[in-house]
């Protein structure tokens, strides 16, 4: 509603007798009282009207700049928008589709969305102090795996995925914030803007999702896929990974008494004397063959049967026990988290991480790749 300008009163003055030529100054009202205008007045028209312009177009365009930073880039509103404690948003965006999680523990199923399931995957395999590149490696690698795996989902009864390391850890937001403490709405800041920025994006080879295996700690060297599992996956190739060798988990030494390694083992063995050993090694320098008192295993059977970090392990004997040294930490296939970290370290993009560790992949879009799972 528009609103009268106030002119403000000047004092009445007594009207002199000879003032036939002023009576054109004179403003007169409804009760035809004269009211006079000095020359002066004049002077407080211009700043007056200028002042009120201003504060109508602050009152007009101030609600519009308020708005504009929430609405989308299509103008479009009500999007979700997930706030950090701090009041700095940290948007991840509509998900395609949910996640069905297992959880191992209650035996109950969670239906996440999907940038959300990605974020608490990241936060729970990864430590929130890497470099944000190496983040956001990850958050690919986690949205990879649960793409690819719905997509070869066989049986629709059954939850999509289970929250453990036989396919990727998950925790929700009740355990994350027990496990970080003080420190979850920093920490999990980070980790959504790494998420936010990778939103949708999958590793891909020959246009579909691969299997974007990773693990903690290389010894120096990933593993080729058939050196450890049963089939040669192209992109799943041996690299470099010196990044490692400087990090908590690169080194380990368990030690075993020569009857515990015969009871894991499930063999008999003679007496540590008499004990022979050999070793046979992959191109990465991990262990392909164990024979221990005439039995040959597997490095992956040592490793899992007695618990080992990794395959690569040497074997000392000593007072009626065996010294197991391993270097890196995990299978080995397929990307170094701590290598990543490194790579990161040294300023490389998190395009740069995934295309080393993962040879010869693209990096595409869920719309792209998958539209049907979408479209579900």
């Amino acid at each position: 509603m528009k609103k009268k300008p106030i002119i403000p009163k000047t004092l009445k003055k007594k009207r002199p007798k000879s003032l036939a030529k002023r009576d054109k100054l004179q403003l007169l009202q409804k009760n035809k009282k004269p009211l006079w205008l000095s020359k002066a007045s004049g002077r407080w028209k211009i700043p007056v009207l200028l002042f009120l312009t201003s504060l109508l177009m602050v009152i007009l365009i101030l609600p519009t700049a308020v708005v504009l930073p929430f609405m989308s880039s299509g103008g479009a509103e009500g999007k979700a928008v997930e706030r950090s404690a701090a009041g700095v948003e940290v948007a991840l965006g509509e998900s395609p589709f949910s996640v069905e999680v297992a959880r191992a523990s209650t035996d109950e199923v969670e239906d996440v969305p999907l940038e959300t399931y990605v974020s608490r995957v990241v936060a729970s395999e990864t430590p929130a102090e890497f470099d944000m590149e190496a983040l956001k490696a990850q958050a690919l690698a986690a949205r990879t795996y649960i793409v690819n795996r719905l997509l070869h989902q066989d049986n629709s009864d059954k939850p999509d995925v289970t929250d453990t390391t036989s396919d990727q850890v998950y925790h929700n937001e009740e355990e994350l914030r027990k496990t970080m403490g003080s420190d979850y709405n920093k920490e999990m800041k980070k980790i959504k803007k790494a998420v936010a920025a990778t939103k949708g994006e999958i590793l891909t080879y020959k246009d579909q999702p691969i299997t974007p295996a990773y693990f903690s700690t290389s010894n120096g060297y990933t593993e080729n896929s058939e050196d450890y599992w049963k089939n040669e996956v192209p992109y799943l190739r041996s690299v470099k990974s010196p990044w490692d060798k400087d990090t908590p988990k690169f080194l380990d030494q368990q030690i075993f008494t020569l009857r515990e390694v015969e009871k894991q083992l499930k063999t008999d063995l003679p007496d540590i004397k008499k004990l022979t050993m050999e070793i046979a090694r992959t191109d990465s320098n991990r262990v392909s063959q164990l024979n221990i008192g005439g039995k040959t295993y597997t490095g992956r059977d040592v490793r899992e049967a007695l618990g080992l970090r990794s395959t690569d392990f040497t074997i000392e004997k000593k007072n009626n026990h065996l010294i197991f040294t391993t270097k890196g930490y995990g299978h080995g296939i397929g990307m170094s988290q701590y290598g990543a970290n490194g790579m990161a370290k040294e300023g490389k993009t998190y395009k740069e991480i995934v295309q080393h560790y993962y040879q010869g992949i693209d990096i595409s879009t869920v719309n792209d790749a998958v539209p049907t799972l979408v479209a579900k």
